[in-house]
């Protein structure tokens, strides 16, 4: 036989076993190649459009670094499985560079074959990619389809070198092993303890505090507990830091010290379902504790971050409206008066409101804790915009009575209010007690006049009108009339902002316009979310991949087992359930685990980022939930073949 007829042979022979790593490779080409010439669309940098091409230039670095990694990690989990027949190839008197030469053509067939497959591909998809693209920044452009030679030969350059470090670990392997161990790679015990050593009893107690002590931390960031800077940020890094070993810990030793609780407390009868779930995940997720933590540190991070930034995206409208609560924001009634005017030219309907507005000091003292010291906030002395109560819809007070209205989740988090109290506000040099009526979160007046995420302060129009008597003149530093001009058609949002923009009324940040406001949350969000989502779908899919590689692997090391079984009576669905308990542990906890910690993560500062948080969260978990699901069920759909060849 020749050695390209044999080359050939082992081609056909292992295909079956490759053919998730080929699926896997092209998905991992198609995805960089598609995303490079993203990058180097020239909608991407033109004037006047999104300028992305530095974010997304970042962005293919951190692509190449997941995509290396697992095309590392699969080629030496492939190669490991093939080391009985390299251990052939030398007992018949093959040279090791002769084998490592065989090898290498075989790479490079499989290897070059899906490159090209995903490059094809990936030309194929990339203008749908770039239509999401523009679709969720929110940018009226035409996607083209253009095959960019620039990220053609930047693809080439960066798998080609991938490739030249596969086969550099291929070499290392094949002339570090003799060939006694080769034949003894895929035989050596995965951490088979029959009995736990009081360490991993500890360890397995430890992990468990650790991750507990972490999340406990975590709910407590904002709650008023930490009073300084430095101490937020001491405790943020505590967390990150025992999280994580708190999550090796879990895979040393703590699932193992419950799955060991479980047989004690069943006095070790353990069913044949059992058997195959629990025993299983005690001897071997030990052994896969580094990798199990890395790919739920990541996938938490994924989650995190695309929950976030999602978070931001899908609350852009209602951060406009607590920024600008009406269409446009003017303050100056000249300019106001100008525009309506232009308005009217363009026969665009609309409809106004002027709100007087005052500046005096209050003395909040009674009603709010700062929680954080370092904020040097004086509760004494507080300058606040003040209104009548006409403005706020459903207020009716009385005289020296007084609410607020206009407060974020950020500023609630670092400066809480009390739901009644007294207040004192200066007239005239003296100060006057006002009863405290509780707080209303929306915004009256844009974010002009409450810098800082401040409240409004709303009193009684008697009030009003003698404070407006006797205004302290050093404190008016904002425009006295607010206005606010609503579009009756929607429609005419982006007509009027051209005339909004021409008046040059949005230069600084007097004026406002809610709409343009929305969308720039919304362009620039957009970028970070599809960004983050590429990223973490590549991340998924080959974590996920990782995950069924080893699974793959376990299950030809359990194939004598599973002919034993049969052979005892056990039909192939007693050992079917007993595998899809098995999976649910092997791909279950790491995705638990990575879900309890991304909520941690996001429910501890998630009001940096928007006004939403339950729906965007659970809309990114439920999609990453149903994607890693899907390589559980191909890992039970894998044992069932191999349960069926058992016998």
């Amino acid at each position: 036989m020749s050695i390209n007829q044999l080359i050939f042979r082992n081609l056909k022979k292992n295909l079956k076993n490759y053919y998730l790593y080929v699926f896997a490779l092209i998905f991992s080409v198609a995805l960089y190649f598609s995303f490079v010439t993203l990058q180097y669309d020239p909608s991407m940098s033109q004037d006047g459009s999104i300028k992305g091409e530095a974010a997304v230039r970042v962005a293919s670095i951190l692509l190449i670094a997941i995509v290396a990694v697992f095309l590392l990690y699969a080629n030496a989990l492939f190669t490991k499985r093939r080391s009985k027949e390299i251990g052939l190839f030398q007992l018949i008197g093959m040279t090791k560079n002769r084998i490592f030469r065989i090898l290498s053509i075989e790479n490079l067939i499989i290897y070059f074959g899906s490159l090209a497959i995903g490059i094809f591909i990936g030309f194929a998809i990339s203008k749908l990619i770039l239509m999401s693209f523009f679709q969720v920044v929110g940018v009226d452009e035409m996607a083209n389809l253009n095959f960019s030679n620039q990220a053609f030969g930047q693809t080439l350059l960066v798998f080609a070198g991938i490739y030249l470090l596969i086969m550099g670990t291929n070499y290392l392997f094949i002339q570090k092993q003799s060939i006694l161990a080769l034949f003894r790679v895929t035989s050596k015990s995965q951490g088979k303890v029959k009995k736990l050593s009081v360490w991993e009893h500890v360890m397995g107690v430890l992990g468990i505090a650790l991750i507990a002590s972490g999340y406990y931390v975590s709910s407590q960031l904002f709650e008023g507990t930490i009073t300084t800077i430095n101490g937020l940020f001491i405790a943020m890094v505590f967390v990150l830091a025992v999280v994580i070993i708190g999550t090796y810990f879990l895979y040393k030793g703590s699932v193992r010290f419950v799955s060991n609780m479980i047989r004690k407390k069943k006095k070790g009868y353990l069913n044949i379902n059992e058997v195959l779930s629990l025993s299983s995940v005690m001897f071997r997720m030990k052994s896969n504790a580094f990798l199990l933590t890395v790919i739920t540190t990541v996938s938490a991070l994924a989650i995190s971050l695309l929950s976030l930034s999602y978070i931001s995206y899908y609350s852009a409208e209602k951060s406009a409206e607590n920024s600008v609560p009406d269409d446009f924001a003017i303050t100056e009634p000249a300019m106001a008066s100008e525009f309506m005017n232009r308005l009217e030219e363009e026969d665009i309907a609309f409809s106004k409101k002027q709100i007087q507005v005052y500046q005096a000091e209050f003395d909040v003292q009674d009603i709010l804790d700062a929680n954080i010291d370092d904020l040097n906030f004086n509760t004494e002395q507080t300058s606040l915009p003040v209104v009548h109560e006409g403005v706020v819809d459903g207020v009716n007070l009385e005289k020296e009575e007084m609410m607020l209205t206009g407060y974020t989740d950020l500023m609630q988090s670092f400066i809480s209010l009390q739901k009644e109290g007294t207040s004192e506000i200066l007239m005239d040099g003296e100060w006057r007690t006002l009863d405290y009526k509780g707080l209303e979160k929306d915004y009256v007046l844009s974010s002009y006049y409450v810098a800082g995420g401040l409240p409004i302060a709303v009193v009684d129009e008697a009030l009003f009108k003698e404070l407006g008597q006797k205004l302290d003149s050093e404190l008016q530093t904002a425009p006295p009339l607010y206005t606010g001009v609503n579009l009756e058609d929607d429609s005419k949002q982006e007509e009027a902002y051209a005339v909004f923009t021409q008046m040059g009324l949005d230069e600084g940040r007097a004026n406002g316009s809610q709409w343009a406001t929305s969308n720039a949350q919304k362009q620039n969000m957009g970028m970070i979310m599809f960004i983050v989502a590429f990223l973490g779908l590549t991340f998924l899919i080959t974590s996920g991949c990782v995950l069924y590689f080893k699974q793959m692997d376990e299950g030809e090391d359990e194939k004598g087992s599973y002919t034993i079984l049969r052979k005892l009576g056990f039909t192939r669905g007693d050992l079917l359930r007993g595998i899809q308990g098995k999976q649910l542990f092997n791909f279950g906890i790491p995705l638990l685990v990575g879900l309890l910690h991304s909520y941690f993560a996001v429910q501890s500062g998630w009001f940096f980022f928007g006004t939403e948080l339950w729906a965007p969260m659970f809309i990114v978990m439920g999609l990453y939930t149903a994607l890693y699901s899907i390589f559980g069920l191909l890992s039970v759909l894998h044992y069932k073949k191999i349960i069926k060849e058992a016998l």
